[in-house]
């Protein structure tokens, strides 16, 4: 095994398993403050509303740097963009373990952020890059990016419970710069060349969207909006919930952050049933059918504690998280290969930055009164955009050869 010397007239790839690792701890680094928050703000004589606006700016510069990467992805290397990205977040992470003020965790996490939002616009590009159940696939690297959302709260609320909330830290900045270097020999060279433009013959131009796109597009910016709010609202906001609505089970962080950590880690494997089924039925039917069952059980969950609140959100996010594959198999089959990377970014960036105005607006509502039961109530009046865009969609959709 040898560290691959790229070249810039070549197309390069690496197996699945790293791609999916990677989705993993990209999710994994991006909710390790959403459990460390807590008693990060006790250091600093900050209450819980009040430190979680500190993790704005990576959760921002997490949407908003999407559509960067994906340029540079496309212009230049899908390759040389996701050699860099662990690296970028072991430095940000690192820098987060040692920081003596709230603006310097801020900024650190905002570092986090900007390199975390590599992955989603070039590992899901080079996902989809090979032929043959896109859906599946996607299915199932979302899977991997799911099980970094569980082990955040567990890991780090055991490394809290047992140490302190730096060590939280430490310990995965130290888990990305060893996987960094373990990718760097896993590199294999394509077949053909990297994904370029294709050239233009008579002056015509060559369509990079397939007809139909224009009700896709509006279908899929609601659904990217709604959706984005809603997942970034329980991967942050669910390990905080349970410590506040499960105490007849455990006031533990260490407890709590290990059922949080199920509850995603269970949830996770919807996405599997969800790709494979929209390989084989018009996605729109999967997509209002998983809005349909987050309106249910999120408003469910709005009114239950203890072990229902464990149970009925489990439900809730087998839902949530069953919907994430469904619009990047939609856009796949919308848009050319030459252009995935940055469509993509531009999809991230709507979908997560929807996710970063969860920490400004949840600790404006905690801080004037409101709880999390309405929080929650919200979120489920928010589904119902979902299930009315997959009803707008498309029947049918046509598969795009990749150019």
């Amino acid at each position: 095994m040898k560290i691959i010397s790229f070249n810039s007239s070549k197309s390069y790839s690496i197996p699945d398993l790293y791609l999916n690792i990677g989705h993993l701890l990209d999710h994994f680094m991006m909710l390790i403050f959403a459990k460390a928050a807590f008693d990060a703000g006790r250091e600093f004589g900050l209450s819980y509303e009040e430190i979680i606006v500190y993790g704005t700016l990576g959760v921002i510069l997490f949407g908003a740097a999407a559509p960067l990467a994906g340029w540079l992805a496309d212009k230049y290397s899908r390759a040389i963009l996701i050699t860099i990205y662990p690296f970028g977040l072991s430095l940000g992470a690192m820098l987060a373990a040692f920081s003596s003020s709230t603006e310097m965790l801020g900024i650190s996490l905002g570092v986090v952020g900007f390199f975390a939002a590599i992955y989603h616009p070039v590992g899901i590009a080079m996902i989809t890059k090979r032929p043959g159940k896109v859906g599946l696939r996607l299915g199932i690297n979302g899977v991997w990016g799911n099980m970094g959302v569980a082990l955040a709260p567990i890991l780090t609320g055991f490394l809290i419970a047992y140490a302190d909330w730096r060590l939280g830290f430490i310990i995965p900045a130290l888990m990305c710069l060893s996987f960094g270097i373990s990718q760097l020999f896993a590199f294999i060279e394509l077949d053909e060349t990297r994904p370029q433009t294709p050239k233009v013959k008579n002056n015509k131009s060559v369509s990079v969207l397939t007809e139909g796109w224009q009700t896709v597009l509006l279908c899929l910016s609601i659904v990217t909006l709604s959706g984005g709010f809603i997942f970034g609202s329980l991967t942050f906001l669910i390990p905080r919930i349970f410590e506040v609505n499960m105490l007849q089970i455990s006031n533990d962080v260490a407890i709590t952050g290990l059922l949080a950590g199920l509850v995603y880690a269970i949830a996770s494997f919807s996405q599997i049933g969800t790709g494979w089924l929209v390989d084989k039925v018009p996605p729109k039917f999967v997509l209002s059918a998983m809005g349909l069952g987050q309106l249910i059980f999120i408003y469910i969950a709005s009114q239950s504690s203890d072990y229902g609140l464990l149970f009925i959100m489990l439900a809730a996010m087998i839902f949530v998280f069953g919907q994430v594959p469904i619009t990047d198999v939609i856009l796949v089959k919308y848009v050319k290969d030459s252009w995935r990377g940055r469509v993509l970014s531009i999809k991230f960036m709507v979908n997560l930055s929807a996710g970063a105005s969860v920490l400004p607006i949840t600790s404006i509502l905690l801080k004037n009164g409101y709880d999390f039961s309405f929080v929650l109530q919200c979120l489920a009046l928010l589904s119902v955009s979902v299930i009315i865009s997959g009803l707008f969609l498309p029947n049918k959709t046509s598969t795009l050869k990749a150019i």
